[in-house]
Formats: C-alpha cells, structure tokens, sequence
C-alpha cells in the first residue's frame, strides 16, 4: 500500500510543471494561451519596429503575376493570323478585323455582305454555314447610326466569327437570307426594332411590335412612354389604340428638392404626325319592336 502510495506521489510530481528559475511580476509576464501546461515568458524591453525591419529587394517576387488573359494567348494568336488571313484574301470589302480573348471580329462595308458572306460560307478553310444571330446598334452621333452584327458558326471547325457592318435610316443593307435561311426572322427583328432595311428580302414586315405600330422601340430617339397607348375599351368590347396622356408632370428626384415637385407642366409632347384622332363612340342601333 505505501508503495503504491509513494508510485502515485513520484508519478504526479513529474508531470507538475517547473517553477520559473526567474521570477517576474505581472506586468513583465505573459501567459502562453495553448494546451500544454501554464509556462510563463519575458517580455522583450522594446517592441521591434517594423518599419525598419529588413525587407526583401522589390525585384523578388514571392508570387508570380497571373494574368487571365494569357490562357487564351493561343487561341489569340491564331485568331489573329485568321483574321490577317482573311484580310489579305478579301482586301477589297474587309475594312479591318480586332480580336479580343479568343473572339474574331471582321468589318466590312455594306456592299460587301453578299460576296463576304459567300466566301465564308462556302471556302473549305472557313465553312460558317450557319447564323446564330443577327442584331443591331444604335449609335445616334455616327454618320452611320446603325451598326448591324451578325455571329456566325461553323460546325466542322467548331469556331464562330463576328461580322460587323453599318448604315443609316435611309440606305438598305443587302440581305443574307439567300445564303442563310435562319436569317429571315432576324432581318425581320431588326428592321422592326431599328428600321433598317435590309435589300433583298423576301418579307420585309415588322415580326415582334403590333399593327400599325409607329417608330422603332430600339432607336435611342424612340421615346420610353412611347407615343400611343392600348387600352381594352369595354363600351366597344375590343382593344383601342390611343394618344398617350400622362397622368402628372414628370418629377424630379435630383438635387435635394422634393420628390413630388414638378418639372414644367406635364404637356403631352409628342409630335403631330404620331397623334391619334380620339375614337368617337359608336352609336347604338335601337333593334326594331317585334
């Protein structure tokens, strides 16, 4: 029983932890925050500054610079030699070409759309024998406001190029749909949204806006309110189309003034040509007595 006794004393006094051979007060002291037994540490005198501590020289990087671009450096350069490729074959209608990450872009002038577009659909080193899309661009301050884009792809190449040429309200831009069937609705988009007009065209009629409808909604000029407004009138049972009337005057929420004061008098400012006579109301047909 002692023995076992003086085992246990001996085993707890070994793992008691040191006295520290220098005694400190507390403000000279800190405690080690872990999960070994409390120890305690001197202070230094002075912090170091860090301001004058050895730095490595600038030219050394520690890590190097990732520039994201550089994984489509590859696909970059053969764009490029594509691009200078098709140029010195077209000279005559490619104007110039950019490319931006792995994206080629060729700009052409209007007369030059049919012969382009042939050349790109039918030669062995391009093949883009089908149109994803064909939108447009409003730029009013340009002599040419309309910039018209179309994307092509090619499916043996698994490439795409971006096509891009320009016109204004009043010269046409020669339709593809000859070489492209799916060109047919998007000429129709965008001579509806934009008004241009596309040369050539088997069905040149608006695709997405209503009949009669006036302007072109993409036009920077086309007014957002518009200029007519469809309501379902329930004396006439059908849909009626009328002058646009506001409400109230437009608001100003600029400049620290009050949200609810009005800016000039709410006139209906739309132009003459574009007023709808108000529809007068039918007149009911008495029925005959039987």
């Amino acid at each position: 029983m002692a023995t076992s006794i003086s085992r246990s004393r001996a085993l707890a006094s070994a793992l008691r932890p040191a006295k520290p051979s220098v005694q400190l007060r507390n403000d000279q002291a800190i405690r080690c925050l872990s999960s070994t037994a409390r120890q305690y540490v001197a202070m230094p005198k002075e912090s170091p500054n860090l301001r004058k501590a050895p730095r490595d020289h600038p030219s050394v990087l520690k890590a190097p610079i990732v520039n994201p671009a550089d994984k489509y450096q590859s696909k970059s350069d053969n764009m490029h030699r594509y691009g200078a490729w098709l140029m010195g074959t077209l000279p005559k209608y490619i104007q110039q070409f950019s490319v931006w990450k792995d994206e080629l872009t060729i700009y052409i002038s209007p007369s030059g759309v049919y012969p382009v577009f042939s050349f790109l659909k039918y030669n062995t080193a391009a093949e883009f024998t089908q149109v994803s899309t064909i939108t447009a661009a409003d730029y009013p301050t340009r002599e040419n406001r309309f910039e018209i884009v179309y994307n092509l792809l090619s499916v043996r190449h698994n490439s795409r190029i971006r096509v891009k040429t320009y016109a204004d309200e009043a010269s046409p831009v020669p339709s593809v749909t000859g070489l492209f069937d799916g060109a047919n609705w998007y000429e129709r988009e965008v001579y509806d949204l934009f008004g241009v007009f596309f040369a050539g065209h088997p069905d040149l009629r608006r695709i997405m806006t209503d009949y009669g409808f006036e302007g072109h909604p993409l036009r920077k000029d086309f007014p957002l309110t518009g200029y007519t407004e469809i309501r379902y009138d329930e004396e006439k049972k059908r849909i009626v189309t009328e002058p646009l009337e506001l409400t109230q005057a437009f608001r100003n929420f600029e400049g620290g003034s009050s949200a609810w004061e009005p800016v000039g008098a709410g006139q209906d400012r739309t132009p003459e040509s574009f007023k709808l006579p108000t529809p007068k109301p039918e007149e009911k047909k008495e029925e005959p007595k039987k």
